[in-house]
């Protein structure tokens, strides 16, 4: 399907709106006529919603900003910090410093990709109900199932990220009815449109992308789980993991690679494409988050706070309440030519996968040297690490894509969902309903493949790059225990890939975890105590709705509590 995306592109220029904002009147002119009111308008339109799972639509906003990848509101949590200089896009400063203001371009480019997401998705549904109508005799329901599997999708992403949300159906649609109150959470229309495609995908695609029954099984249990619905999660969960098809990568680093693509770990990804040329399906959302030896721009570096996560015990195991009591050896202010001494404590081997830091090898690049692959300065907030997971391998040059400045789009797809973290939901829900056996189980088979897997050499395998300790759990003494190493998992494994600001907000636990890395960080990075980062509030639950989103709307919408 990715080809498909590049083949239809031109045509989708002249169809799909001009506008697409929730409050703006898109236009429809193009789809008058009658040629495109038929399967292939329907087919058309639907690579279209499919399109914009990665964020970039038609409409305003930096690609940054429209990125779907997560990585900036990873900024917004614990795991990573804006990088770059301080100056260097300001708002994404403020929204790590949490000065979370209703006019940041960050959160309006965000609002309006993903209601242009559930305004293509809806124009597909809207065709297919005036096909029917019309006496059409052709099938449309696996079109149907993909267009409400990627509105639930959408409006998924839109609940978690602002909590109080307009839904926007095919009949506001259908009626040019884009002004609708924001009232409250929209879940139940999120359970309908995933139920449906549960009940109507296929089991399998014959083109890599779309999504599968399984992965909308998998999805609802997402949805439970974010709704605090343990049981409904957990079956959900445990239909997909017991029955379904995937299994764990051997290689954990290969998600991040090309032979993770669409693999047996893959459930749901943006299928980004580089190419030669220009890679306009390419992670443009992205392209400023390469370390130096890539050359742009130095944004997205993992926190002291997340590696130290990473630290484990004589017997393999995380430091759950320790962690940050100790910390892997920083170069921070340490320049490339000055000596520095590597950690020597153990480390879960994931740490060098997912952080890169000095003295350890870099996705093919060579010794990480530090400083001189920073863009950040000392009194600058970056820290001294860059990302990993985001980067592609040097040897890989099928995933180096070119922008129109200079800026590398990569080819890397992003996992929407991974089988991983499917295990780590499903470990989640098993706890919270008393099945610590399985949790068990689940959480080691992650650990598991940690533990077999290939660890970061530098001497091209001779020896480990680091000293790599880890072990499974050899038990769950109780609910508690088994809660908080559950959630530490997720953070081990997921890390830098776009989930924590909403884990930790759906935990509850977020005005304490945050403030407590705001002030830790701050001892680690003395720049960072130096910018004085707000205290994360209550509010920090939600985000702002934008302002100018609430102007357009005539004040129909309402600002969230705080802001």
């Amino acid at each position: 399907m990715r080809n498909k995306i590049v083949y239809l592109f031109a045509l989708l220029v002249g169809v799909l709106a001009c506008s697409e904002d929730f409050s703006e009147t898109p236009a429809y002119g193009a789809l008058s006529d009658a040629s495109l009111q038929n399967a292939a308008g329907v087919d058309l339109l639907l690579i279209g919603a499919y399109s914009l799972l990665d964020g970039n639509s038609n409409t305003g906003g930096s690609d940054y900003a429209r990125a779907a990848d997560g990585w900036w509101t990873d900024v917004m949590s614990d795991d990573a910090h804006k990088g770059s200089t301080n100056s260097d896009q300001p708002a994404l400063f403020d929204a790590e410093v949490m000065n979370w203001g209703t006019t940041n371009g960050y959160f309006d480019a965000r609002w309006v990709g993903l209601f242009a997401g559930v305004n293509r998705a809806n124009s597909v549904i809207d065709l297919i109900t005036k096909l029917v109508e019309s006496g059409d005799a052709g099938d449309y329901t696996q079109q149907l199932a993909q267009a409400r599997f990627l509105r639930g999708h959408y409006n998924f992403e839109l609940q978690i990220m602002w909590g109080n949300v307009p839904y926007i159906s095919v009949e506001n649609f259908a009626a040019v009815e884009f002004n609708q109150p924001n009232t409250g959470a929209i879940w139940d229309k999120v359970e309908e449109d995933m139920d449906f495609a549960v009940k109507n995908l296929p089991d399998t695609q014959n083109e890599v992308g779309r999504p599968t029954n399984w992965v909308a099984t998998a999805y609802m249990g997402k949805i439970h789980l974010f709704q605090q619905e343990y049981p409904e999660a957990f079956g959900y969960f445990n239909t997909v993991i017991t029955s379904g098809p995937y299994e764990l990568l051997d290689e954990f680093a290969d998600n991040f690679r090309l032979a993770g693509d669409n693999s047996s770990e893959s459930l749901l990804a943006i299928q980004f494409l580089a190419d030669a040329g220009l890679s306009f399906n390419g992670n443009i959302g992205g392209t400023l988050n390469f370390p130096g030896p890539i050359n742009c721009c130095g944004f997205y570096n993992p926190t002291q706070d997340l590696l130290n996560a990473f630290q484990t015990d004589a017997n393999g195991l995380p430091l759950l309440d320790t962690y940050n009591q100790t910390d892997v050896n920083s170069d921070y202010g340490i320049p490339s030519a000055d000596a520095f001494t590597p950690f020597a404590g153990n480390l879960d081997p994931r740490a060098d996968y997912t952080v890169g830091r000095r003295g350890i090898e870099f996705n093919g690049y060579g010794m990480h040297p530090g400083a001189a692959w920073q863009r950040s300065g000392k009194a600058d907030i970056g820290g001294p690490y860059t990302p990993k997971k985001n980067v592609y391998q040097e040897s890989e040059g099928s995933n180096q894509g070119a922008g129109g400045w200079g800026e590398q789009r990569s080819g890397v797809n992003y996992h929407i969902m991974r089988y991983g973290g499917v295990l780590l939901m499903g470990a989640e829900a098993a706890v919270e309903t008393g099945d610590l056996a399985s949790a068990l189980k689940w959480v080691n088979m992650v650990r598991k493949r940690a533990i077999d897997m290939t660890y970061v050499s530098n001497d091209g395998g001779a020896t480990d790059a680091a000293k790599y300790v880890i072990s499974e759990y050899p038990a769950f003494a109780d609910v508690d225990y088994a809660r908080k190493a559950v959630r530490f998992e997720r953070r081990l494994e997921l890390g830098m890939e776009g989930k924590r600001l909403f884990d930790i907000r759906r935990w509850g636990d977020a005005v304490q975890r945050m403030n407590a890395y705001l002030v830790n960080e701050g001892r680690t990075v003395t720049s960072f105590a130096e910018a004085s980062p707000a205290a994360y509030e209550d509010k920090h639950n939600l985000t702002p709705i934008p302002l100018r989103a609430i102007d357009l709307s005539g004040a129909i919408l309402t600002q969230n509590p705080g802001y």
